[in-house]
């Protein structure tokens, strides 16, 4: 079993990290770190989706037809772990949905 990252997957992680650095303003990092359940204060994660959703990831889990990303696993994982090093809950993003079914 090969557990290196691909070309792409490393470019995949580099975007998402430029994504996070430029996008996620110190009050929506405050407002991840603060969160105490699965969902951020309305007008944060409001902000958030907004922002998501102009790059076309507010939905990643779901199917292309309806807004989904078409990421393969290690995509959604690397969008994961990206989000989770960043003490960004794993579900600030609320419509991420579940990847097993992929």
């Amino acid at each position: 079993m090969d557990l290196t990252w691909s070309d792409d997957d490393l470019a995949f992680r580099d975007e998402v990290r430029a994504f996070l650095d430029e996008k996620l303003t110190d009050d929506l990092r405050q407002a991840g770190r603060l969160m105490t359940s699965v969902y951020a204060e309305h007008e944060a994660s409001m902000a958030w989706q907004a922002i998501l959703h102009e790059r076309g990831w507010a939905a990643p889990a779901w199917p292309v037809e309806y807004g989904g990303c078409d990421w393969t696993l290690t995509q959604h994982y690397i969008f994961s772990r990206e989000r989770a090093e960043l003490h960004l809950l794993q579900h600030y993003c609320a419509f991420e949905g579940d990847y097993s079914a992929r």
